[in-house]
């Protein structure tokens, strides 16, 4: 994949491609661990290659000086309650050797002229609690965080539970 020009002449951006699915992967292993929650990480590379593969999630690297030290991975979303499309960051991680040098603010840059290129009028993520330095980056860059949601999930047993209700009507809960 050919790498994008930055602000800065040492740090460029690079689209993963499918065969870059164990790097996503090792990101979203450096992400858990960051945020204490390294056991909640159970993506595999096949699992994530299927997902670049089919254009259902998408990454981007920050390269400084021929590494890799930062990622970002999202994907398209709308949302009915708005109106609007956007892009939906699932993972975003910087290295610590170069956090605080201006590399998240170029990679959320890009994300943000990515968003504006596909008619994108919002970008959303989610950041834990806790993550107080996190919180402060991202409204130091304008970021509002919408306080009065929790954020629901299925899992794999849940969604067979609820589609066997909806084929036969037996309640299994």
């Amino acid at each position: 994949m050919p790498l994008i020009k930055s602000s800065d002449a040492d740090f460029f951006i690079r689209h993963a491609s499918p065969d870059d699915a164990d790097l996503v992967v090792h990101y979203m292993q450096k992400l858990g661990a960051y945020q204490r929650m390294a056991d909640k990480i159970t993506a595999t590379g096949p699992q994530i290659r299927q997902l670049l593969t089919d254009g259902l999630g998408e990454a981007i690297f920050g390269v400084h000086k021929g590494e890799v030290v930062g990622f970002a991975f999202f994907c398209q979303k709308s949302s009915a309650f708005t109106g609007r499309s956007g892009l939906y960051i699932d993972g975003f991680l910087v290295d610590d050797q170069v956090r605080n040098l201006g590399y998240g603010k170029i990679i959320i840059g890009y994300l943000c002229k990515l968003a504006l290129s596909r008619n994108c009028q919002m970008m959303e993520w989610g950041v834990l609690d806790w993550n107080v330095p996190t919180i402060a980056f991202y409204r130091k860059l304008g970021a509002y965080s919408v306080d009065d949601m929790t954020i629901y999930r299925f899992t794999p047993d849940n969604l067979a539970t609820h589609a066997l209700f909806f084929d036969t009507g037996v309640d299994r809960i």
